[in-house]
C-alpha cells in the first residue's frame, strides 16, 4: 500500500518512537500472534506480515480525537481508510527507527519511558474510575444536587427599548388601547437581541438581570406590563408572560460535569493513598526574593489597605445554582 505522505507524518514520526519502546519487538514476534485481540476484531492490513487490527485503528482514532472512546468507526468509511494509513506509516517508521538504533540512545530512552508511564498511568485511571462512573452513581448524585439546590423563580418577559422617556410614554399608551407588544417591539425597540421575536427575553432568574430590571420585576404578576423604567441604552417597558419555579438541570445536560466530577474524585483519592504509601521526595528550589517585591501575607489574609471598605459590594449573591458540580 503506497504511504501516505501528508501534514500528519511529523507527528507520526513521534509517534514512532513510543511505539518502538511499548511495541517494537512485537514486530518480529508477539505480534504476529492471529489471535485477534478483542472479541470480533478483525485484520485490516498487514505490515512486513504483521496484522493491523481494527481495534488498533479505532485506538488511533480515538488518540487523535476524531471519535469518542466507545464510539464506532464505519471500517468502510474513508476516515477508517485515512487512520488506518497512518497506523502503517507510524509502524513503517518505528521499524525504521529500530533499524537506525534510534531507541538505544539515552535522551530518546528517557522520552519512550515517559511515555510509557503516561500510558500505563491512563489505564490505572481508566480501571479506577470505571466502577465510579456506573449509571446509578451519576443519577444518585445528579439527584442529591438537585435536592441540596435552592430554587428561585423565573421569569418569562418581552421587553421593547426605546430611546427617550416621552416615546417610552407614548408606547405605554399605544398599548394600554390595545396595541400589540410584539408589533410596536418589532417596530420600534432598539433591543437588536430581541426585537425580531416581538422583544422576548425567555425565561431568566431576576438576579442576573442588571439593578434596574431586578427592581423593576421583583413585584410584577404575570401579565402585567411595567415601566418605563430607565436601562443602559434608554428606556424600557417590560410584560411580564409567566413566572414559575425555576427549573432544575436535566440530568443529561448535567451528566458531562457530574462524570468530570466523578472522574477527579476517583483519582485524588488514588493519588492520596498512593502518595501516602511511597516515599516522596521533591527538591525544587524556591523562588529567590526580588528587593522590592510586594509579599503576600503568610495568613493569606488582605491587608487593611487592599480590603474592600464595603464589604458587602463584591459579595457574590447567596444563590446556589442546579447545577451539580
Amino acid at each position: 500500500m503506497m504511504m501516505v505522505v501528508s501534514a500528519t507524518l511529523p507527528r507520526l514520526f513521534l509517534s514512532a518512537l513510543a511505539v518502538a519502546c511499548l511495541g517494537l519487538a512485537g514486530c518480529q514476534g508477539r505480534e504476529r500472534s492471529e489471535s485477534p485481540p478483542e472479541a470480533g476484531d478483525v485484520v485490516v492490513a498487514r505490515v512486513n506480515g504483521v496484522p493491523v487490527w481494527a481495534s488498533d485503528v479505532k485506538r488511533e482514532a480515538v488518540a487523535q480525537g476524531l471519535i469518542g472512546e466507545g464510539e464506532p468507526l464505519d471500517p468502510s468509511s474513508e476516515q477508517f481508510r485515512r487512520t488506518t494509513d497512518e497506523v502503517i506509516d507510524r509502524r513503517l517508521l518505528a521499524a525504521e527507527a529500530a533499524r537506525r538504533k534510534l531507541d538505544r540512545d539515552p535522551a530518546v530512552q528517557r522520552r519512550l519511558a515517559a511515555a510509557r508511564e503516561r500510558i500505563l498511568a491512563d489505564l490505572v485511571v481508566d480501571s479506577t474510575v470505571t466502577g465510579a462512573i456506573s449509571e446509578p452513581a451519576i443519577r444518585s448524585l445528579y439527584q442529591e444536587q438537585v435536592r441540596l439546590s435552592r430554587q428561585t423563580e423565573e421569569i418569562r418577559a418581552r421587553q421593547i427599548v426605546v430611546a427617550t422617556q416621552p416615546e417610552a410614554e407614548a408606547i405605554r399608551k399605544l398599548l394600554a388601547s390595545g396595541g400589540s407588544f410584539e408589533a410596536l417591539a418589532m417596530e420600534r425597540s432598539l433591543d437588536a437581541a430581541t426585537r425580531f421575536n416581538g422583544g422576548d427575553l425567555g425565561y431568566f432568574t431576576a438576579d442576573i438581570m442588571p439593578d434596574s430590571y431586578e427592581a423593576a420585576l421583583k413585584t410584577a404578576k404575570a401579565g402585567q406590563t411595567i415601566g418605563p423604567f430607565q436601562v443602559e441604552g434608554g428606556w424600557a417597558l417590560v410584560r411580564i408572560e409567566d413566572r414559575r419555579p425555576e427549573q432544575p438541570i436535566s440530568l443529561e445536560a448535567a451528566r458531562p460535569q457530574i462524570v468530570r466530577f466523578l472522574t477527579y474524585d476517583q483519582v485524588r483519592d488514588l493519588l492520596e493513598k498512593l502518595r501516602g504509601q511511597a516515599k516522596v521526595q521533591t527538591f525544587l528550589k524556591t523562588t529567590p526574593d526580588v528587593p522590592g517585591q510586594p509579599r503576600e501575607p503568610a495568613s493569606g489574609t488582605p491587608t487593611p489597605e487592599a480590603a474592600p471598605k464595603d464589604k458587602d459590594k463584591d459579595k457574590p449573591r447567596d444563590k446556589t445554582e442546579g447545577t451539580p458540580p
